[in-house]
């Protein structure tokens, strides 16, 4: 097992981040019985922002974060959260920090505005918890057990718990897991509000369409090592694939010599009857729907797919498999 390191300044901030370190891991390990969950995990997340930790299930992302929270120890490397470390300063973050962890769950019985007003009593009454409930429109909720609400409730009101210290940075672990369509998007309207009104979001998630959303940058996690970081734009264009242009052509000899447009990297056919595909580089599209026009094609079926977010995990992972 690794020796633990606590005496060692954080390394230097990335140049390209907005403002000071909300949080920085260098170099983090750990281990469960012999084996080896968190491969020396360095990230940086800046101050303001909506970072998102994403891998799928079982790639080390709620050992990471409780380790960044100070709730699980580490077997090596260092952390500072807001400038102190979390395995040593858990008393002085206690009030600096918000989370909603993937177990949470309150009793039953417990309804909405008991639950406010006793989370905002642990927390030194920082903020007024009929404040939180007006902010998170759950006054129409206040005498409803916790077991009469919806998923889309419930989230609504982990998220006014987990703000009850107004926190400069909040750890959100896997919020939308089992959320319908309707509840997700309202989730992801709540977490903007919270970027917006200054505090720092760590968001857990293996939800690509989630993180592409949300995100100003994320960090991919993959059997315990970071293998990509950036903003989900970047992470996309260097590894997500090319741009398909797809339409249906009842004669494909009119598409003779469309292979030479810059940037096409393929002409084929597709799986739909008389669908045609051309993959292209992103700066590529205009020209190849110039070259169609010229052709005196202008099919009422033509699509433009980009390469999302979702492709770049895939192949970021898969890369690291190989």
């Amino acid at each position: 097992m690794a020796s633990t390191t606590l005496d060692r300044p954080p390394g230097p901030i990335p140049a390209d981040l907005p403002g000071r370190a909300a949080l920085h891991a260098e170099g983090v390990t750990k281990a469960y019985r012999g084996q080896q969950v968190l491969h020396d995990v360095t990230l940086t997340v800046a101050q303001g922002e909506i970072f998102g930790l994403l891998g799928a299930n079982g790639a080390g992302k709620t050992t990471a974060v409780e380790i960044a929270q100070g709730i699980r120890s580490r077997d090596g490397g260092r952390v500072r959260l807001l400038g102190l470390d979390p395995a040593t300063d858990r008393s002085r973050l206690r009030h600096l920090v918000g989370a909603q962890l993937q177990s949470s769950a309150l009793p039953d019985r417990l309804r909405v505005g008991e639950a406010l007003r006793l989370f905002a009593r642990l927390a030194g009454d920082v903020v007024d918890w009929r404040t939180l409930r007006d902010d998170w429109s759950l006054g129409h909720l206040e005498r409803r057990p916790f077991a009469a609400l919806s998923g889309g409730e419930r989230q609504r009101l982990f998220l006014a718990l987990a703000l009850v210290n107004q926190p400069r940075i909040v750890f959100l672990d896997e919020l939308t897991q089992g959320l319908d369509v309707a509840a997700r998007r309202e989730t992801w309207d709540h977490v903007e509000r919270v970027r917006d009104a200054g505090t720092t979001v760590v968001l857990v998630t293996h939800f690509m369409d989630e993180a592409e959303r949300l995100c100003d940058r994320v960090g991919v996690l993959h059997r315990g090592r970071i293998v990509a970081t950036g903003r989900p734009a970047e992470l996309v264009a260097s590894t997500g694939g090319a741009v398909r242009v797809g339409f249906t052509v009842t004669d494909p000899a009119v598409l003779t010599g469309i292979d030479r447009v810059p940037g096409v990297v393929a002409v084929g056919s597709s799986d739909r009857r008389r669908g045609w595909e051309i993959a292209c580089a992103p700066t590529a599209v205009v020209p190849v729907v110039a070259a169609l026009a010229a052709r005196d094609l202008n099919p009422d079926d033509l699509t433009v797919a980009r390469p999302s977010l979702e492709d770049a995990f895939v192949a970021l992972t898969r890369g690291e498999d190989r």
